[in-house]
């Protein structure tokens, strides 16, 4: 009776609402969401790169002045333990109290790490987040989801803990090289999957040769749009929020493969080979039309090449997959499609489908 009723109160807790801002004046949306997080010391956490490339953009802001820096090495090879800990002892040695705040300026790796770490310091303190990569700016740094990678495994650990406010500018996209835009641009096209015909065809069109950003924003706050509603719907990924990992059972099984054989690859690359795979899987066991799974293709080979291996990392492939959080009762779970916007949560495999696919894979993406 006692277990029962405590499970009852877990599952009746509601996540915050997280605040996120298409800011058109990046100096004073910065402001205001300090002004509404009292604290009393400021914290910045980039990484190396961001530290160069990003921080002059901010850095003469007046509401920064007062800040303490913590840089960490970077890379989703450094979303690790040794940089978690790195980040809680300048917490502490630089004075942070559980009334502090922490701004997470950078991509990804950054905001996941920088969120963790507010979220555990001193039982938690309030963090906001300063995506400046696209991948983040889509997906890493909204919705809620913090953690680090651990025993050769892709987010292993973490807790949902949304930051207060998420600062979105496209300015910052400015500093990306192509690999690193078309990295969250995969996200974009898997938010496009999941919801209607126009938006889909929208990005298929986008020219990511010639970026128009003044476009690119608009399209970035659609797709931030889309995440959030499936968010607000299903804070812990309990049923529908699981739309949001098409693409990733696969994708996470080839980004850690890459992790463990030393040829690491951008998180949104993974994906994209991954959104090939279930594709495969959809047009084959949920009717996902084949005519657009080859336009998806077609697509990503352009713009995402390949990532190859042979039939002898079959089963290293699918152990790697049966590490997924969404999996139950030791059934690889995916995310499906019947057609771009039909989504089919919570579908299953057999290995011998799971190795067609592979083949598939291999076969269409010239391995």
């Amino acid at each position: 009776m006692f277990i029962f009723a405590i499970r009852n109160k877990f599952e009746s807790f509601v996540m915050k609402k997280q605040n996120v801002i298409i800011s058109q004046n990046l100096e004073e949306s910065l402001k205001k969401a300090i002004d509404q997080c009292p604290h009393d010391r400021l914290f910045i956490l980039t990484d190396e790169t961001t530290q160069t490339q990003c921080w002059p953009i901010i850095s003469n802001f007046a509401c920064l002045q007062e800040a303490q820096h913590i840089i960490i090495r970077p890379t989703d090879d450094h979303k690790d333990l040794e940089s978690l800990a790195h980040v809680w002892s300048e917490l502490g040695r630089l004075g942070g109290t559980r009334h502090s705040l922490l701004i997470n300026l950078g991509g990804g790796m950054v905001t996941d790490l920088g969120g963790f770490a507010a979220s555990t310091f001193k039982r938690g303190i309030a963090y906001i987040n300063i995506p400046t990569t696209l991948l983040a700016m889509v997906d890493a740094s909204v919705g809620g989801k913090t953690g680090i990678n651990f025993n050769g495994l892709k987010n292993e650990i973490g807790v949902f803990n949304p930051a207060s406010t998420v600062i979105l500018d496209t300015e910052f996209l400015k500093t990306l090289d192509r690999s690193n835009l078309c990295s969250g641009y995969a996200e974009m096209l898997k938010h496009g999957l999941i919801s209607n015909e126009e938006n889909w065809n929208e990005l298929l069109a986008f020219d990511l040769d010639h970026v128009d950003y003044e476009k690119l924003q608009d399209m970035v706050a659609t797709s931030v749009a889309i995440k959030e509603r499936v968010v607000e719907e299903d804070p812990f990924e309990q049923g529908i929020r699981k739309a949001l990992n098409l693409g990733h059972t696969v994708g996470h099984a080839l980004e850690s493969l890459a992790m463990k054989e030393g040829r690491t690859v951008l998180h949104g690359y993974a994906v994209a080979w991954g959104l090939v795979c279930e594709l495969y899987l959809s047009a084959l066991k949920t009717g996902f039309p084949k005519d657009k799974m080859r336009q998806a293709i077609y697509y990503i080979k352009e713009y995402y090449g390949t990532f190859t291996f042979t039939c002898k990392e079959y089963d290293q492939i699918y152990e790697l997959m049966t590490h997924d959080k969404k999996n139950t009762s030791g059934c690889i779970n995916f995310t499906l499609l019947g057609q771009v916007g039909d989504i089919r949560i919570n579908q299953t495999a057999e290995k011998e489908d799971i190795f067609q696919m592979l083949d598939f894979y291999r076969e269409v993406m010239g391995c």
